[in-house]
């Protein structure tokens, strides 16, 4: 097989922890912050598959929002001011421990670091920019420019001709089974970051490499010596 490339990344759970936005606010929520946390993301998932399947597509920052409305109604919280507060902190999610120091080593190891995300682009460039990443990134490419959701192949395909390269030399990492699962099946080199110890999914494909997070990815990836 030709030497990994490019080592392209999910985003959201993958770089970035989704549950950061109700960690900060866990104080105005009180016993419900877990649910909400847990129900806003399930709910996001839930909203790009069913409009994908619908052809109705709308931008990731309106399904988030769909999302959280769901959420705090579920649990009895009717707050604007709460609402307006937890969107922006999504804006801002805090990245996994290991992000900045994976990143640069991968750069210093001569890859190209490359993000595929279902977020638009203002939210991915806010969440790079607030954690202080962009600069460690070569490549931003987003559903956006496809006009539907992951796991849709198009969004894979496009991938792969944005990049220029064959699917092989491309590492794919990402904390969703499903995203995983959808990536291996375009012949990408896939790394499935279960950060929540979840059994394997989707055995009907190969998931690729398994770790624990992404501390262990420029060594798999890229050895020394």
């Amino acid at each position: 097989m030709p030497q990994v490339r490019i080592c392209l990344f999910d985003a959201y759970g993958t770089l970035f922890d989704v549950h950061s936005a109700v960690a900060r606010h866990a104080g105005e929520l009180g016993d419900a912050h877990e649910g909400v946390a847990r129900l806003w993301r399930q709910r996001q998932l839930e909203y790009t598959w069913v409009r994908s399947l619908m052809g109705r597509h709308a931008d990731f920052w309106t399904v988030t929002g769909e999302a959280l409305d769901f959420a705090l109604a579920s649990h009895g919280l009717a707050d604007p001011a709460l609402r307006d507060r937890l969107m922006k902190s999504y804006s801002t999610l805090t990245p996994y421990p290991e992000v900045r120091a994976v990143l640069a080593d991968l750069r210093e190891r001569g890859l190209r670091n490359a993000i595929l995300t279902n977020g638009s682009p203002a939210m991915i460039e806010a969440a790079l920019a607030s954690a202080g990443l962009t600069a460690l990134v070569d490549d931003v490419i987003t559903v956006e420019e496809v006009g539907v959701y992951k796991t849709d192949p198009r969004v894979y395909r496009h991938a792969i001709e944005a990049l220029g390269v064959e699917p092989d030399a491309i590492s794919f990492q990402s904390s969703n089974a499903w995203d995983a699962a959808a990536a291996s099946d375009h012949r990408f080199r896939v790394v499935w970051v279960n950060r929540s110890g979840q059994p394997p999914e989707y055995r009907w494909v190969t998931t690729g490499v398994e770790l624990p997070d992404l501390s262990g990815l420029p060594d798999h990836v890229a050895p020394r010596g």
